[in-house]
């Protein structure tokens, strides 16, 4: 039989794989295959819009009952409509030349909008305005965008008579309005806030460039992956998964850039040869980096979990844009900087046998500090951050459809108008598939229903009957959630009936329930999953728990001061989505930077001890770990330029989170921690041996 390779041959050849952009051949073969990748993928970052989809409809699970509606009205006629409405408001009492401007805008409508079929003219009781409402036989939702802007051009009311065109495809419009060029305003506000603080950490005009240069690289390689699989496999790709994967790869790349070129600063001064160099600081900083990465991937993977499209779609898409940041930050950076050696750094550039004056820095100072009196400073600290959380008491979790935006559009301020005018879920119906046989039994349920103004029988087609009820009650509230729920509750006592409730309130309250229910199932998983590739990385049992409790404990306390801003700022509540991916990035990222910081007092008390590891530790990556942070928040903090609530709250989270993971958690309370536990926080691995000094 043949043995295998040693150990220390399978570690030779690994370092020799991590070492390849240091090669005096391999860099300039590197560099010219990167500059393919941006020359042939690159024109699919502006593509990316055109395999999105922002139907909410199209998140759901095909178990939830608002999926199996939609899916069994192709088969009626007219197909999956979208229904509408256009109001228009008086500034007094209507007049008989405002009836006739409405007849007039409401004939011209029908003639010249595709797809377009309006229904009656109707008048409010107090005679102050007047609506018809319409559907709008498009299913692509770019496309009925395109018939709504159309109609809106038309239906412009008159001199004291405004006109508002809302319902469902008055908003679903004006959600594709705000998704429209989401990718490359991301990718410009990005791109200069990487830059300025680039400009500041560095404070070198010209080393920016090759950062910034490979993150091009890596959201072009990205943005070309996640398109193929949108078109070819399925993939549901959303307007704010497009606008996250920009934030991600520039935010992770950006950081992965700093750590390295940190790294090789370092052996800039140790080597002459800048190839020896690269070779040493990818050999000891490329492990750390691969391993941070590889768990944001599987924290990523574990939204396939997910009941909702939109969640499980961006796991596969945040793993691609954290997979090609990390290729691209391992390859193409390194071929770069060797390239360009070390005239890069102007003005100071490393010299070779300088030493770095680490001992009177900043973070040297703190790290002495947190090792003199380590649990007065960690319980203070741990203190403070529970404080912090209490704020999760005012969280409210839920937005109604007038809710996402953060300047009301037309649609919004129509629904608002419409509800004080006529019956509030007008514009959005409630639609009821049900056995034709059981048609009366249905209606009469669904009349006997709170909060149902009134309920019809449509048309029938292969054996079922469409009934179409109007709430009374806005869309999206907690009143109208309750009528969708007792509804379904007394349809399903009919016997042999296999009524179906839909429509657009019917969505949010499946997609409120989805997204719940995919905050218990993935939440565990991830931290599970962070848990096991610690201890893997680590060979230890005490410090992962230890790390992913303070993670948490970080989580909860940015997300209680979000929802205090949140309600400052006057924010109705938070996504039911935001939670969850909120945890996933904080975790996950937060793990990042519990890789980089233990990895190197792990590797610090292999000789020094833990106490003095993790002083070693601090002093070294204090600064590159800011750095990153400040860099990760700011480029999650570029979400508030977008004009969608959800967004904006996305971005604010995380960026706090991130902040206060790298001032406080990662840089005070982790190595406090560790130097009052001591050697045992390795336990089981030999370093739980130590005696808390350097091993003999």
């Amino acid at each position: 039989m043949r043995a295998g390779p040693d150990p220390g041959t399978t570690e030779r050849w690994w370092r020799g794989v991590i070492a390849v952009p240091a090669g005096r051949r391999a860099k300039w073969v590197l560099v010219l295959g990167w500059l393919a990748v941006l020359a042939l993928a690159g024109p699919f970052a502006g593509k990316l819009a055109g395999v999105e989809s922002n139907n909410a409809v199209a998140y759901l699970p095909a178990s939830a009952q608002s999926t199996k509606v939609n899916n069994a009205l192709a088969h009626f006629p007219g197909g999956q409509e979208t229904p509408g409405v256009v109001v228009y408001v008086a500034s007094g009492k209507l007049t008989a030349a405002d009836r006739s401007l409405v007849a007039a805008q409401r004939a011209e409508a029908a003639r010249r909008v595709p797809d377009f079929k309006p229904a009656a003219i109707v008048r409010s009781r107090d005679g102050r305005a007047l609506e018809y409402g319409f559907e709008v036989t498009q299913p692509d939702a770019a496309k009925l965008a395109n018939d709504v802007a159309a109609l809106r051009r038309i239906a412009v009311g008159g001199p004291g008579l405004k006109a508002y065109t809302t319902g469902a495809a008055g908003l679903l419009a004006d959600s594709m309005s705000a998704f429209r060029g989401i990718d490359g305003i991301l990718l410009v506000v990005t791109g200069i806030v990487v830059i300025v603080l680039l400009l500041l950490i560095y404070r070198s005009p010209t080393l920016w460039v090759v950062p910034v240069v490979s993150v091009v690289g890596a959201i072009s390689l990205s943005d070309w992956a996640v398109y193929q699989l949108a078109r070819h496999a399925g993939l549901v790709v959303s307007g704010q998964s497009g606008g996250i994967l920009t934030v991600l790869v520039f935010g992770a790349g950006t950081d992965y850039a700093l750590l390295l070129t940190a790294r090789y600063r370092e052996e800039l001064r140790r080597y002459e040869d800048r190839h020896d160099a690269m070779r040493a600081a990818l050999g000891r900083a490329a492990p750390a980096i691969i391993a941070s990465g590889a768990t944001v991937i599987l924290g990523l993977l574990c939204l396939l979990a997910a009941k909702l499209n939109s969640e499980s779609g961006l796991g596969p898409i945040g793993a691609i844009a954290i997979g090609s940041a990390l290729l691209a930050q391992l390859t193409f950076l390194p071929a770069l900087l060797v390239v360009l050696g070390r005239r890069l750094f102007w003005p100071a550039r490393p010299t070779y046998g300088a030493g770095a004056d680490q001992e009177a820095g900043l973070w040297a100072r703190v790290a002495r500090r947190v090792a003199r009196r380590p649990r007065p400073v960690w319980v203070g600290s741990t203190l403070l951050l529970v404080v912090l959380a209490l704020g999760l008491s005012g969280l409210h979790l839920g937005l109604d459809q007038t809710q996402v935006f953060v300047k009301a559009p037309q649609s919004v301020t129509g629904q608002k108008l419409y509800s004080q005018h006529f019956p509030a879920g007008g514009g959005q119906p409630v639609i009821v598939i049900a056995d034709t046989a059981k048609t009366s039994q249905v209606l009469a349920a669904v009349k006997g229903v709170p909060g149902v103004s009134q309920a019809f029988p449509v048309a029938t087609a292969r054996g079922q009957a469409e009934t179409v009820a109007v709430l009374g009650v806005g869309p999206g509230s907690p009143a109208a959630f309750d009528a969708i729920r007792t509804m379904r509750s007394r349809l399903a006592a009919i016997p042999g009936s296999g009524a179906m409730v839909g429509g657009e309130t019917a969505i949010m309250l499946d997609t409120n329930t989805a997204a719940a229910a995919d905050r218990y199932v993935v939440m565990p998983l991830v931290l599970v999953v962070v848990m096991i590739v610690l201890g893997l990385l680590l060979r230890a049992v005490v410090a992962p728990v230890l790390l992913a409790a303070t993670v948490v404990l970080s989580f909860a306390a940015a997300t209680g001061v979000s929802a205090v801003v949140f309600d400052a700022v006057g924010f109705a509540g938070v996504d039911q989505t935001i939670p969850l991916l909120a945890f996933i990035f904080l975790v996950a990222l937060g793990v990042d930077y519990n890789i980089f910081l233990v990895s190197r007092i792990r590797e610090e008390a292999l000789h020094r001890g833990t106490r003095e590891g993790a002083v070693a530790g601090v002093r070294v990556t204090g600064g590159v770990i800011t750095s990153a942070g400040v860099v990760l928040a700011a480029t999650f903090s570029a979400l508030a330029v977008l004009p969608l609530v959800a967004l904006v709250e996305i971005g604010f989270i995380v960026a706090f989170g991130v902040l206060l993971d790298t001032l406080l958690v990662r840089s005070v309370l982790v190595p406090a921690l560790i130097c009052d536990i001591g050697p045992p926080v390795w336990w089981p691995n030999r370093l739980a041996r130590q005696d808390g000094t350097a091993p003999t």
